[in-house]
């Protein structure tokens, strides 16, 4: 089984306000990424919240997620990645985890999906997305890398585990990966052009 994590803490200094409460297409950021994740093959899906949790956890109550509170948002990602590993990693039955971040507005359930399928298809530990000739996030980490990802620092996120470990890795291209919504600009770019 694999559980799905949303990184939805952050407190988007760049923004001024909460970039998960942003509106696409009707939805909010984070509301398309819950959606992609319950449509997905992943459960639990489990949301990570920390900046403006009362607010946001209010918009996304008509969804079957869990939510884990990270009251070290502030420290960066890995606090909220070493929150949601310290929970999931009690169940035993999860034998993977695929990490997504709420601002990657072009997260669907096939994207998620495709990660599961070449960890299937290669039996590789982690499946990295590619885009910009980097790997990055959505990506599957196996239960062999919680004890790493627990030991995460600051802004530290996934992307230094893929660094570290090359030979682990297979990759699916998303190429609309690169989009993500961290200043007023990204977003009004965005909604005219995409």
């Amino acid at each position: 089984m694999t559980g799905l994590i949303i990184l939805a803490a952050g407190g988007s200094s760049r923004l001024g306000f909460p970039k998960q409460t942003l509106l696409y297409k009707g939805k909010t950021l984070l509301e398309l990424a819950i959606e992609a994740g319950l449509k997905s093959k992943c459960r639990p899906v489990n949301v990570v919240l920390g900046a403006n949790a009362e607010t946001i956890e209010k918009g996304i109550q008509g969804y079957t997620v869990n939510i884990i509170y990270n009251p070290s948002w502030a420290e960066g990602m890995a606090s909220s990645i070493r929150s949601a590993i310290n929970t999931i990693q009690q169940n035993k039955e999860i034998d993977s985890v695929v990490i997504i971040l709420c601002d990657q507005p072009f997260v669907t359930r096939a994207v998620i999906d495709n990660l599961l399928y070449k960890q299937q298809e290669t039996g590789k530990k982690i499946v990295a997305s590619t885009y910009n000739n980097i790997w990055g996030v959505p990506a599957l980490f196996s239960r062999s890398f919680f004890n790493e990802l627990l030991l995460l620092e600051g802004q530290e996120g996934a992307k230094k585990i893929l660094n570290d470990h090359p030979d682990d890795i297979a990759t699916v291209p998303f190429d609309k990966g690169s989009i993500d919504i961290d200043t007023l600009a990204d977003y009004e770019h965005l909604i005219k052009n995409v």
